[in-house]
């Protein structure tokens, strides 16, 4: 069974003027903002070792923005350690940071480092235990192990959130099925296919069930 899921997404800070008491500031007395808006315009064009570049030229290791912004654009770069040292540093920085441990996983799982990456959820659900995104993948971490009584959990509360959302309705369809739960998965299963009638993976899990 193929485990379907919508694509992970990294929210990307904007950095616009900031007007106060009538001064706006620009790009043209600010050097961070001038490299940060840089940094946007190569990133556009996928030069994405000359945005890395633009940051450096004004990098600070005690800001948290910087090393942010490092951190999602030596991704791009495919510099997948250098990426992680990054947001390593904007954790240290700002603790209680979600945005930055979701940032961490993606180069740490194109690094295949998948203990650090659960690592990041769990502490994203020590903050905000109702997340749905980390509560979501910790279940299909948890189902790739094949932990189904663990996948269970975290998909249950997605569910209990959504209850019509399609990625976490579809794996808790598939983990009820997996724990020998036939009815519910059948139940599951068939309001998937509310959602999408030809969805492949619902049709397939309800021709399983006998």
């Amino acid at each position: 069974m193929t485990i379907l899921g919508k694509t992970f997404f990294v929210t990307v800070l904007a950095f616009t003027g900031i007007t106060l008491k009538g001064f706006k500031a620009s790009a043209q007395n600010d050097p961070i903002e001038t490299a940060f808006s840089k940094s946007y315009e190569f990133e556009t064009k996928k030069e994405y070792t000359a945005a890395v570049n633009s940051l450096k030229a004004i990098y600070n290791k005690d800001s948290y923005e910087i090393n942010l912004r490092l951190g999602w654009l030596a991704y791009e770069a495919g510099n997948n350690t250098e990426s992680v040292s990054y947001y390593q540093l904007a954790i240290n920085l700002m603790p209680y940071s979600i945005e930055a441990k979701f940032g961490f996983v993606y180069p740490a799982a194109a690094l295949g480092n998948m203990n650090q990456v659960a690592e990041q959820y769990s502490k994203i659900l020590e903050i905000d235990a109702k997340n749905t995104t980390a509560n979501y993948r910790m279940g299909v971490i948890s189902y790739q192990k094949k932990d189904y009584q663990t996948a269970f959990k975290y998909f249950e509360k997605v569910v209990n959130l959504y209850p019509f959302g399609y990625d976490a309705l579809l794996m808790y369809a598939w983990t009820n099925f997996q724990l020998g739960k036939t009815k519910e998965a059948k139940i599951l299963f068939g309001k998937v296919l509310w959602l999408y009638p030809s969805d492949k993976s619902a049709t397939e899990g309800l021709g399983l069930i006998k």
